[in-house]
């Protein structure tokens, strides 16, 4: 399940729980939306709460990021499992935006509003 704010050309999102193809799909609309009329979108990733996701939102989401890899500015992913971690480094591979990895909530919201990264955290 998740849940999508979106604001300007930024999008939060928030999964709980399961994160199925389905809510994979729901985002993709969103963040297509914003590209077609911002131009390029900002995303705030909250994985604190999500149990698992299933192989083909893996394989959705690389597809979705070659497709897109130079329509979004800033991705900041909040999570504390390793295997998303992992995937983040992988995407940039695929992807010029600027994908960082957070703890804060309010920090991650800050610096996706286009806040600059204390010293120590950049």
């Amino acid at each position: 399940m998740i849940n999508l704010n979106v604001k300007d050309n930024q999008i939060a999102v928030t999964v709980m729980g399961q994160f199925t193809l389905d809510d994979y799909r729901e985002l993709e609309q969103a963040v297509c939306y914003g590209i077609q009329f911002q131009g390029s979108v900002n995303l705030l990733f909250d994985l604190r709460d999500m149990l698992s996701y299933s192989v083909d939102v893996a394989w959705e989401e690389l597809k979705f990021s070659r497709e897109h890899k130079n329509d979004f500015g800033r991705i900041a992913i909040l999570t504390g499992d390793q295997w998303v971690a992992w995937s983040m480094w992988v995407n940039r591979l695929f992807m010029t935006a600027d994908i960082r990895l957070f703890d804060e909530l309010e920090l991650a919201q800050s610096w996706v509003a286009g806040g600059e990264l204390p010293a120590a955290t950049a």
